[in-house]
């Protein structure tokens, strides 16, 4: 089995980056996304990115840093969120929005690493959703026809890995990377741990070593908290 621990996050992406190219990113807000792996995309310069992913970062981290250096063309994604810059790019005309509804978003990306090309929804029936998409109806329901999601490379971000590639996520952050971890071509995750062989229960393992072909130790942990509400702690 080749080796799939690479040294560095730069080394991880070696050959796989290249203009025009589709990215999957994994996370959900802030949480799960492959911190240490974005930046290297930003430094390679690569450019007329389509990037599929729940939404595009916040103001200074994640997908927001490409969006700054006009890296991506294209977005698909179900969330602009409070991203100033997103919404900003998107108004004028300079950055191109594929929106999904979310559990589409979710089910086009599972699709893609299921091989299946295509399925039906009743979610979007009626509105801007299914617009120029086949409708059918099913059993005396409509139904919308959408189409599987794919990358030429997917970049994730897991709690801990085997050298074997299994790993396991933590809690909110699994939201979109295990999906997203069978439907690239090339898999890179960082993560923030890799275990001895044997370490996991395999029926603790949420994304076998089968889809996973890099493997490299985050630099960047910072798992910032996109909104922070606190009130007094109660007295005795």
């Amino acid at each position: 089995m080749a080796d799939k621990i690479y040294p560095s996050p730069a080394a991880a992406l070696d050959g796989l980056l290249f203009d025009g190219m589709t990215i999957m990113s994994g996370g959900f807000g802030l949480s799960g996304n492959p911190e240490s792996l974005i930046p290297e995309i930003k430094k390679a310069g690569v450019k007329d990115l389509t990037v599929i992913s729940n939404n595009c970062g916040a103001d200074g981290f994640g997908l927001w840093m490409l969006l700054e250096t006009r890296q991506i063309r294209k977005m698909i994604s179900s969330y602009v969120g409070e991203n100033k810059l997103f919404e900003s790019q998107y108004l004028s005309g300079e950055l191109e929005l594929e929106l999904n509804p979310q559990g589409t978003l979710a089910e086009r990306i599972r699709a893609g690493g299921a091989g299946i090309p295509a399925f039906y929804t009743p979610t979007g029936v009626g509105t801007v959703v299914a617009e120029g998409k086949p409708v059918e109806e099913f059993e005396g329901r409509k139904y919308v026809r959408e189409t599987w999601l794919r990358a030429d490379v997917s970049i994730i971000k897991a709690w801990r890995a085997d050298p074997e590639g299994n790993l396991m996520f933590r809690k909110t952050a699994r939201n979109f990377n295990p999906n997203m971890a069978t439907a690239g071509k090339v898999t890179v995750v960082e993560v923030e741990e890799i275990v001895e062989p044997g370490t996991f229960d395999p029926d603790c393992i949420h994304t076998p070593g089968i889809f996973v072909d890099r493997i490299v130790l985050s630099t960047i942990n910072e798992k910032r908290i996109e909104k922070l509400t606190t009130r007094p702690r109660e007295t005795a």
